[in-house]
C-alpha cells in the first residue's frame, strides 16, 4: 500500500527526515537524500536476478590398499558421480549465463542532468529509469511520466499474470507534465511505500494505486517512452518475490532407491565396525596376532593403534562394498539418458508446424511420467491459443453469423440472392433515406454500440517515429494500424465491426471518432463507467454528433437483461444460450437515451460521488446501479476463444486414465469459466460451486463447510470448483484440510486470478497431501515459472499437443 507521497517544489527542508518504520520504505526520487547529519540511507537490495543453485562444486575421493582392488570398486562410483556433477554443473552455469544476460542488459538512467546508459544490476532504488516502446521494465517502477500528454502508458503482463491483453497505467498527477530529463532533474520528490510483498494484485490506497505501478517483466506497448522511479529493485521485485527457487527435483525411484542406499549404508557400516572389533579380539592372543605366515613388518610394529583402526575399518568398507549395487546405479542412469532420446524421436510429440521436436532438458523425471496423478495447467497460450474470434451475434431478436466479413441472417449463405445486412445498412448509410425501417435502425445502433462502447487504443505505426495523431487517417487506414485493448474480447469485436463497415477511428482527449460505412462521426465521451467483478459491466456516456446523450453498456447476461426495459428480451436469452452451449463467450449490449434534465442529474451525481472523501467505492456502486437501469436491449455477441487443437480430446483421454487436471490461471473469474467449459474440463451437465470473493477467515471457513455438505448431499453429481486467488489465501491461511477435502471431491478445479507463487502453493499443497501424488505442471511463460519448479515433473508447453494414447501426457518439452 503507498501510504506517503510529497512533491516538493523546493529543496527538501533542512531536518527533514521521514519516520522509517518497519513496514514502508521511503524513497527519494533520483536519490537526492536530506542534506544534515543525522539522516541514515535506508538499505536496498540491488537490481541483480541470480537464478543459479550453487558457486562451485567440488569432490573428493579416498582410496586404500585393500584385498580387493580399489579401481574395481571405486570406478563405477566415479562414473556415476562425474557424470552427474556434470550434468548438474553445465545446467547450472547455464543459469549464470541467463542471469548475467538480463542483469547486464543496457537501460537508461537519469544522473546528473542527463541520461545515461549504465547496466540493469546498477540501477539502485530512487533512480528515475527512461524504458521505451517493447522494452520489459528492469525494476518495478513508480510511473512518473510518458510522452502522452494525458500521462498514460499501455503494457502488457504476459510473464507476470499470463495475460496478453493491453492495461492502462498512468503517471503520478504530480510528475506527469514532467516529460524532459531536464524537468525530471529538477524534481524534488519523496515516496513512501510499503516494503516488498509478492501479492500482484493487492489493493492500494490512495493517493497512488495499481494503476501507477509498473512490474518488472511487463513490457511497454503503444508509448513512445516513459519515466518512472524504481522502488523495488533485484530479488525485491514482485515478479523475483513469485520465483520459487527449487533444489534439484528427484524421481520417486531415485527418492526410493536411495532410502534402500541408506539402509544399505548402515548394513554396511555395522558389518565394517563388527569386523573391526573380531579383527581386534582374534588378535588378542599373541599366536594370532603374528602367525608364521604373515608376519609384521617393523613399521606396522610401530604404527599407532587408531590409524591402524581406522585402515583396518576403510579396508573392511571396501571388502563389504559389493552390497551397495553401484552398477545398478549405473544401469539406471544409462536408461535415463537413453530414454530421453526416445521421447525426443517420438513422432506423437513432433510440432510439424515450427519442426519441433520434445526436448527433454534434464533425464532424472522420465520414470515419473507414467505416474502422473494430478496435472496442473495454465489457461492462456496452453488450453487456448488466446485469439479471440467474432463468431455470432444477435441483433433485435434476430440471429446473425459472420461470412466472408458480413453479417449474414442465420441460415442463409453469402452467395444468396438475398441482401445481406452489412448491404442494406450500407444503403441506409450513404442515401440517409427517411423511410429506413425501425429494424435497420437498430442494427446499425448496435454496431455503433459496440464500436464505441469499449476502451480500445490504436497504435499508428510511423518509422522513426512513435504512435502517431489517432486522427491523422481519418481519410485512410493504414495497413499498421492496430487496435490495443484491456480485453480480448474488445478487440475482437473492434476488428468485426470494422470489417462490417462500421470503423473505430481513435480517441483523444474526450473525443471518440467512427467512420459508418465511410462517413466519420464524432462522439464526445462524456463518462466511462469501468468494469467492475460485482457489477461485470462496463458503460459509456456519449453525446452524439447531434447533440444527444446516450449510454452505451455491454456486460454478462445476469448483469444487463435484469435491467432492460425494452427490446427482444427473451428471443436475445434464447440466443445467448445458444452460444454458450457452442462454447462462446457472450455478450449483452443495451443502450439508454438520456433527456436534459436525466443527464445533468446523473452528470452530477457521478461528480460527488467520484470527489467524495469516503465510502467512495460504495458511492460509485450506488450511481452506477442508478444510471445503468431502464436500458434498451440491443443484441448480443457471441466471440470463441480459439483452443488449441484438439485439446477436448486430450482432456478427455486424460480423464479417462484416471488423471486429474486442475486449470490455475491469472485470468477474470468469468473468462477462465467460459474456456473450461468450452475445453471440456468442466461439463454442461457438472454442478459448478464456488470460492470466490471471501472476505475474511471466518466467511471462507463457512462457505467451505456448505460446499463439503453440498458435495456430500450430492454425491453421485460430479463437481467442479472455482476458486480465486483472494480466496485462496485465505483458505490456505487456516482451512488447508477443509479446503483439500472439498477439492479432492471434484471432478475438476479451477483457481483464477492466481499470482504465480500461489500457483506453486497450490501445487506442493496436493503435492504434501498424505496420498503423496505425482504432479505434473504445464506452462508457458515465465509466470508459470514457479508453478512448473514445484510439480514433480515440469513442462514447459510451447504447443499443445493432443495425445490419444494416455502414456503421452500431452506435453511437449519436459524440464525440470
Amino acid at each position: 500500500c503507498w501510504r506517503l507521497l510529497t512533491i516538493q517544489t523546493t529543496q527538501l527542508k533542512t531536518g527533514f527526515d521521514p519516520p522509517h518504520q518497519s513496514d514502508t520504505r521511503t524513497v527519494y526520487i533520483a536519490n537526492r537524500f536530506p542534506q544534515h547529519g543525522h539522516y541514515v540511507p535506508q538499505r536496498f537490495a540491488d537490481n541483480r536476478i541470480i537464478s543459479s543453485k550453487s558457486n562451485n562444486k567440488c569432490s573428493s575421493y579416498l582410496m586404500i590398499d585393500t584385498p580387493t582392488s580399489p579401481v574395481t570398486s571405486g570406478l563405477p562410483l566415479f562414473f556415476v558421480i562425474t557424470v552427474t556433477a556434470i550434468k548438474q554443473g553445465y545446467e547450472d552455469w547455464l543459469r549464470h549465463k541467463a542471469d548475467n544476460e538480463v542483469n547486464g542488459a543496457p537501460v537508461f538512467v537519469v544522473r546528473s542532468g542527463s541520461l545515461v546508459q549504465t547496466r540493469s544490476k546498477n540501477i539502485r532504488v530512487g533512480d528515475i529509469v527512461r524504458v521505451a516502446k517493447d522494452e520489459t521494465f528492469p525494476v518495478d517502477l513508480v510511473l512518473l511520466s510518458s510522452d502522452r500528454a494525458e500521462g498514460t502508458c499501455h503494457i502488457t503482463t504476459t510473464s507476470l499474470d499470463g495475460e496478453t491483453n493491453l492495461k492502462t497505467h498512468y503517471s503520478v498527477p504530480e510528475t506527469l507534465v514532467s516529460q524532459s530529463v531536464s524537468r525530471l532533474e529538477a524534481l524534488h520528490a519523496v515516496l513512501e511505500c510499503q516494503q516488498p510483498d509478492a501479492d500482484l494484485y493487492s489493493q492500494n490506497a490512495e493517493p497512488l494505486g495499481p494503476e501507477n505501478l509498473l512490474l518488472r517483466g511487463a513490457r511497454l506497448k503503444n508509448t513512445k517512452e516513459i519515466f518512472g522511479v524504481a522502488v523495488y529493485t533485484g530479488m525485491e521485485s514482485k515478479m523475483a518475490l513469485n520465483y520459487k527457487c527449487k533444489s534439484q527435483k528427484r524421481s520417486a525411484v531415485e527418492k526410493s532407491m536411495n532410502t534402500f542406499l541408506l539402509i544399505y549404508l548402515g548394513i554396511l557400516l555395522f558389518e565394517a565396525i563388527l569386523s573391526t572389533i573380531l579383527k581386534y579380539a582374534w588378535q588378542a592372543e599373541n599366536k594370532w596376532d603374528e602367525p608364521f605366515y604373515n608376519q609384521k613388518t617393523e613399521q606396522e610394529r610401530n604404527s599407532s593403534q587408531i590409524l591402524k583402526f581406522i585402515s583396518d575399518f576403510l579396508a573392511f568398507l571396501v571388502l563389504y562394498n559389493f552390497i551397495i549395487p553401484i552398477s545398478l546405479y549405473v544401469t539406471v542412469e544409462m536408461q535415463k539418458f537413453l530414454g530421453s532420446f526416445f521421447i525426443g524421436w517420438d513422432l506423437d510429440l513432433y510440432h510439424e508446424e515450427s519442426d519441433q521436436m520434445a526436448q527433454v532438458n534434464t533425464s532424472d523425471l522420465n520414470e515419473e511420467l507414467g505416474q502422473v496423478e494430478y496435472v496442473f495447467t495454465d489457461k492462456t497460450g496452453t488450453l487456448t491459443e488466446n485469439e479471440m474470434l467474432f463468431r455470432e451475434c444477435s441483433i433485435n431478436g434476430i440471429k446473425y453469423q459472420e461470412i466472408n466479413g458480413k453479417l449474414v441472417p442465420e441460415g442463409m449463405t453469402d452467395d444468396s440472392g438475398l441482401m445481406t445486412l452489412c448491404t442494406v445498412l450500407m444503403s441506409v448509410c450513404l442515401t440517409l433515406s427517411l423511410s429506413v425501417t425501425s429494424q435497420s435502425r437498430e442494427e446499425l445502433l448496435f454496431l455503433k454500440a459496440v464500436s464505441l462502447c469499449h476502451t480500445v487504443q490504436i497504435s499508428y505505426e510511423q518509422p522513426g517515429d512513435g504512435p502517431g495523431d489517432p486522427f491523422s487517417h481519418a481519410n485512410g487506414f493504414s495497413s499498421q494500424m492496430e487496435y490495443y485493448a484491456s480485453s480480448p474480447d474488445e478487440k475482437a469485436l473492434v476488428e468485426a465491426t470494422k470489417r462490417m463497415g462500421v470503423t473505430f477511428i481513435g480517441s483523444h482527449g474526450e473525443t471518440m471518432e467512427i467512420k459508418t460505412f465511410g462517413k466519420p462521426e464524432k462522439f464526445k465521451l462524456l463518462h466511462v463507467l469501468e468494469f467492475d467483478a460485482n457489477r461485470r459491466r462496463m458503460s459509456v456516456i456519449l453525446q452524439t454528433p447531434t447533440g444527444e446523450k446516450v449510454l452505451f453498456t455491454k456486460g454478462a447476461e445476469s448483469a444487463i437483461l435484469p435491467f432492460t426495459t425494452s427490446g427482444e428480451i427473451n428471443k436475445t436469452r434464447v440466443h445467448v444460450d445458444e452460444f454458450a452451449l457452442k462454447g462462446l463467450r457472450t455478450l449483452v449490449v443495451a443502450c439508454r437515451h438520456f433527456s436534459v434534465e436525466e443527464y445533468e442529474e446523473v452528470d452530477q451525481r457521478l461528480h460527488k460521488a467520484r470527489t467524495a472523501l469516503q465510502q467512495r467505492e460504495e458511492r460509485l456502486a450506488e450511481v452506477f446501479s442508478f444510471i445503468e437501469k431502464d436500458l434498451e436491449l440491443l443484441g448480443a455477441t457471441g466471440v470463441e476463444d480459439k483452443l488449441q487443437e484438439k485439446v477436448q480430446e486430450t482432456i478427455e483421454a486424460l480423464r479417462l486414465a484416471g488423471i486429474k487436471v486442475w486449470v490455475l490461471t491469472g485470468d477474470k473469474h468469468e473468462t477462465a469459466v467460459s474456456v473450461s467449459l468450452s475445453c471440456g474440463h468442466f461439463h454442461r451437465t457438472m454442478n459448478i460451486l464456488e470460492l470466490v470473493q471471501q472476505k475474511s477467515d471466518n466467511e471462507c471457513a463457512e462457505q467451505l463447510r456448505q460446499l463439503a455438505r453440498r458435495i456430500k448431499e450430492d454425491h453421485v453429481i460430479q463437481h467442479g470448483l472455482v476458486v480465486d486467488g483472494a480466496s485462496l489465501s485465505l483458505a490456505l491461511r487456516g482451512h488447508e484440510k477443509l479446503f483439500m477435502e472439498v477439492c479432492k471431491n471434484c471432478s475438476a478445479v479451477l483457481c483464477c486470478r492466481m499470482a504465480p507463487l500461489q500457483k506453486a502453493k497450490v501445487v506442493r499443497l496436493l503435492k504434501t497431501s498424505p496420498e503423496k501424488p505425482i504432479t505434473l505442471a504445464i506452462g508457458d511463460g515465465a509466470n508459470d515459472v514457479s508453478m512448473i519448479q514445484e510439480a514433480h515433473v515440469g513442462t514447459i508447453d510451447l504447443h499443445w499437443i493432443c495425445a490419444t494414447n494416455a502414456k503421452h501426457l500431452a506435453f511437449e518439452t519436459v524440464a525440470r
